[in-house]
C-alpha cells in the first residue's frame, strides 16, 4: 500500500509540474507574440501552436486570453511593487532613497524586458482589459506612495489631493523611464547608466521642491 501511495504521489507531482511548465510556455509564447503585434491581435491558435499544445488544452490553464493578459500584468508589477516598497522603507525623500528606487527599477526592467515591453506597448492603447489592469496597478502604486509620503514631516499638513499629485509625479517619472531603459539596453551599459542618472536627477528635482510647496 505504501508503495502504491508513493507512486501515486509521484505521478501527481509530475502531472502538476507538467501543468506549471505548460502554463509557463503559454505565458512566454504570449510575450513573444504580443511583442510583434500587440495583445489585441493575439490569436489563440497561433499562441497554442507556439506553446506546443492544442487550442482545447489552453482552457485547462486560462479561462480566456484576457485572463492570460492579466497574469502577465500581475507578473510584471507584483515583484516590482514589493521591491519598491522595500526601497522606500523607512520613507525619506533623500538621494539615497532615490538611488535605491532607481536601482530597483533598472534591475527589474533589465531582468524582465519582455514583460516591460508588453506593459509599455499596452499602457496607452491596445486591449482594453489589459490597459485597465495596467492603470489599476499604477493607481495602486500612487496610492501606496501617497500613504508613505504622508508620514514625511514636510507634507503632513498637505491636502490629500496634493499628496496624490506628488505621488503621481514620481510614478509618472518612473513610468517614463521604462521605455528609455528598454531602448538603452540595446546600446550597452553606458547608455543604461545615462538613463538611470537622468531618472535620479528628475526625481531629485521633484523631491527638492517638497519643502517649498505651499498648498
Amino acid at each position: 500500500m505504501s508503495g502504491i501511495t508513493k507512486e501515486h504521489a509521484s505521478t501527481e507531482r509530475t502531472r502538476a509540474e507538467r501543468k506549471v511548465e505548460t502554463r509557463r510556455r503559454l505565458l512566454d509564447a504570449a510575450l513573444e507574440l504580443v511583442d510583434e503585434r500587440g495583445f489585441a491581435a493575439l490569436s489563440l491558435r497561433e499562441l497554442t501552436r507556439k506553446a506546443g499544445i492544442t487550442p482545447a488544452a489552453f482552457y485547462r490553464h486560462f479561462a480566456n486570453t484576457d485572463e492570460l493578459g492579466l497574469v502577465l500584468v500581475d507578473e510584471a508589477f507584483g515583484t516590482l511593487g514589493a521591491m519598491l516598497r522595500d526601497a522606500r522603507t523607512p520613507p525619506s525623500p533623500d538621494a539615497q532613497l532615490i538611488d535605491r528606487s532607481v536601482e530597483v527599477l533598472v534591475r527589474h526592467v533589465r531582468s524582465h524586458p519582455a514583460h516591460f515591453r508588453f506593459l509599455t506597448r499596452e499602457m496607452s492603447g491596445g486591449h482594453s482589459t489589459v490597459r485597465q489592469a495596467i492603470r489599476k496597478e499604477l493607481q495602486l502604486f500612487r496610492s501606496e506612495l501617497a500613504v508613505d509620503l504622508a508620514r514625511l514631516p514636510y507634507v503632513q499638513q498637505w491636502p490629500t489631493d496634493d499628496l496624490y499629485l506628488l505621488a503621481d509625479l514620481i510614478v509618472q517619472t518612473m513610468v517614463a523611464t521604462v521605455p528609455d531603459l528598454l531602448e538603452a539596453e540595446d546600446q550597452g551599459p553606458d547608455a543604461v547608466e545615462r538613463v538611470a542618472r537622468d531618472a535620479r536627477r528628475k526625481l531629485l528635482l521633484i523631491v527638492l521642491g517638497i519643502p517649498h510647496w505651499s498648498p
